[in-house]
């Protein structure tokens, strides 16, 4: 039996360890602050999530399955991708209906897009991604097949009697441009990897050598003249057709990087297989340290805000980094940043809209399918 006095010194030693523990706890905490946005009070990504989802299915969806029917199949198929993502199966009834709608823009020729489209690249990339989030019996394997087959007829190449010297070699654009571009070959890219096609395919390799002319570097893969003009390591629209920012140009002639472009570049890079120590991907990174923002889309301020989260997520996913690091050396924990800044921006309905309605982000299906795809890779790497 212990005691009194042995009872009392065990007791003056805990309260002491206590004592020690707890500020070796706060000694701990104040030595290491938490990165930039984190918060005890931060959002439930699922609450968020949730908000959009029931928005989607009891406003958004028309009878027919259909998302912003006016403008073709693509705003479907990015909405339903964007609900198979965030937990919804195929058969849910808001997923299903959206499938069967899609379904119904196959053609003989492999390509899911509107009879009258301009715009088959975008339309087919968008629809493979989707398809291939639903694929989970394997039904859609033989259309995943010939859509893979004929995005790889769209892109620029000797099918259009181009060569690797050519600047429109590799990339995809839209029809009535006649010309390729980086967000185009960005869909293009997503699209590949979507039907399994890795680094190795010819397709993605020839992808890879348009979106490295496409960046503000000087090398071996870019010796078009833009580069020397503003050689910031940053990406703009197109090299193809004269070269074109959607930034504008710099005083001297160069095309000016922004940051839904670069994100997209830098993704595109990772998913062909550019390791992080290749110097394309260390200049990409190094501008978009410079421009970290969630507040706009660098260089463009609020045009294409929702395109240029969704790309931000995705590339910051790839990169590998959960804590990124900015040019003055400021940690942001950015999946927890950006679910709480579309939390902030986020309706009372669960929707989203962009007060620019540039590249259509005033239509809320659209813009809240961004937003869905965007949070759905704000979840920890492992719940994925």
């Amino acid at each position: 039996m212990v005691g009194r006095q042995t009872r009392c010194m065990l007791g003056a030693w805990l309260s002491t360890a206590l004592v020690v523990s707890s500020a070796l706890v706060v000694s701990s905490a104040l030595a290491a602050p938490e990165p930039a946005g984190r918060s005890a009070a931060s959002p439930s990504l699922g609450k968020v999530t949730g908000k959009a989802i029931d928005y989607l299915r009891h406003k958004g969806q028309a009878e027919d399955g259909s998302f912003s029917r006016q403008a073709g199949p693509a705003v479907t198929a990015l909405v339903a991708t964007g609900l198979l993502r965030s937990g919804l199966s195929p058969s849910d009834p808001l997923v299903d209906k959206s499938l069967k709608y899609l379904e119904g823009f196959v053609h003989d020729d492999g390509g899911i897009y509107r009879p009258d489209s301009t715009v088959q690249n975008y339309e087919t990339c968008l629809a493979i991604v989707c398809f291939s989030e639903a694929n989970r019996d394997g039904r859609y394997d033989k259309l995943l097949k010939n859509a893979d087959r004929f995005i790889k007829r769209l892109q620029w190449d000797e099918g259009e009697d181009k060569d690797a010297s050519d600047l429109s070699y590799g990339g995809a654009g839209y029809g009535k441009h006649k010309r390729p571009d980086l967000s185009n070959t960005n869909f293009l890219v997503d699209a590949l990897k979507a039907a399994g096609d890795g680094p190795d395919d010819e397709a993605m390799k020839k992808a890879l050598i348009f979106v490295s002319r496409c960046q503000n570097l000087e090398s071996e893969h870019n010796t078009s003249a833009f580069p020397a003009k503003n050689p910031d390591g940053g990406f703009y629209y197109t090299v193809a057709a004269g070269g074109e920012s959607q930034a504008g140009p710099t005083e001297n002639g160069g095309l000016r990087s922004y940051g839904s472009m670069t994100y997209a570049g830098l993704k595109s890079m990772i998913y062909a297989g550019v390791g992080p120590e290749d110097p394309r991907v260390k200049a990409a990174v190094e501008w978009l340290q410079k421009h970290y923002s969630l507040e706009t889309n660098p260089g463009m301020q609020d045009a294409g805000l929702y395109y240029y989260y969704h790309t931000f997520a995705k590339a910051l996913d790839a990169l590998g980094q959960e804590v990124f690091t900015d040019a003055d050396g400021a940690k942001h924990a950015w999946r927890q940043e950006l679910t709480a800044e579309l939390a902030r921006r986020q309706q009372p309905d669960g929707s989203w809209t962009n007060t620019n309605s540039r590249w259509l982000e005033g239509d809320p299906n659209l813009v809240t399918g961004y937003a869905l795809l965007a949070l759905s890779y704000c979840r920890p790497p492992k719940a994925k």
